[in-house]
């Protein structure tokens, strides 16, 4: 069984800026919400692997020395036995995630992260029944982030989603632009598409992209592998013309008409395959 992960910041590993530094035979102390979870919820004992991540690519992989260190709750006591700076993806794949209610736009991102999204986009398109104006589009970006980085942990994954601020659809045409002129690929998901998602080309990645790189090299960004998903009502006839002007490729999925919370991580899944991510 793989080892459970749990994620650390700056402000929850001892000591203090140890997370950029540690090594093998280090002794790291995990604090806060993760540390009780791993002691009370997980009942992790000492000898047990357990992964230590950043969400930016860090894994420290780690035998634990002392559950409930001092006798704190939230204090789980570590040795580094190795330290793994995981590769970025040639590809960055994201999901444009039309707002849902009943919580079905929350499990598009759950499964997308599941399958390997680096980002996530919330769209307040025309036909959402589902709503995010003021506090609650503060309170609905927490919901989905809390929700990838959840879904990050059950993953095993080394690297959490990004969560962006929802978008308008003439935000999102902004964005689709910006992302096609980068070398990045937008694809609408629409159940009158003629084109099969199998058929369009994908970005083509840095020829350096994935290769270790020493420390305070600069880096670009990959490039983006995005797909748009729309809400119950269907994408309207002026949102996929406005979006395929700003660059983006209308698709048909498949032969079936697929749920809002299933179309998206399904579509990622095909390309994550095509793209070779899998591998």
């Amino acid at each position: 069984m793989t080892a459970p992960v749990f994620v650390l910041t700056a402000d929850t590993i001892e000591p203090s800026g140890s997370a950029t530094t540690a090594r093998a035979g280090d002794l790291l102390l995990l604090t806060g919400p993760e540390a009780r979870h791993a002691v009370t919820v997980r009942r992790l004992r000492a000898g047990e692997r357990v992964d230590l991540v950043d969400g930016e690519g860090l894994r420290l992989v780690c035998e634990v020395t002392q559950p409930g260190a001092g006798g704190a709750k939230d204090r789980l006591g570590v040795r580094v036995t190795e330290r793994v700076e995981e590769a970025t993806a040639p590809l960055r794949l994201a999901l444009v995630q039309a707002l849902a209610k009943g919580g079905r736009d929350e499990q598009a991102v759950e499964t997308a992260t599941e399958v390997g999204a680096d980002l996530v986009i919330p769209w307040q398109a025309s036909r959402c029944v589902s709503v995010w104006n003021g506090p609650k589009a503060a309170k609905g970006r927490a919901r989905w982030r809390a929700t990838a980085h959840e879904a990050a942990k059950q993953a095993r994954r080394a690297r959490v989603p990004a969560v962006e601020e929802s978008r308008s659809t003439p935000q999102l045409c902004t964005w689709v632009a910006r992302t096609v002129e980068a070398g990045g690929v937008v694809l609408v998901l629409h159940e009158e598409g003629t084109r099969p998602i199998s058929q369009v080309s994908l970005p083509c990645a840095p020829e350096d992209a994935g290769a270790p790189r020493e420390v305070g090299a600069e880096a670009g960004e990959p490039p983006v592998l995005g797909v748009v998903v729309g809400p119950e009502g269907g994408i309207s006839e002026q949102e996929v013309s406005a979006l395929e002007a700003a660059g983006a490729t209308t698709v048909r999925l498949g032969p079936h008409v697929m749920r809002t919370a299933s179309a998206g991580p399904v579509a990622l899944a095909v390309l994550a395959q095509r793209a070779g991510l899998w591998g």
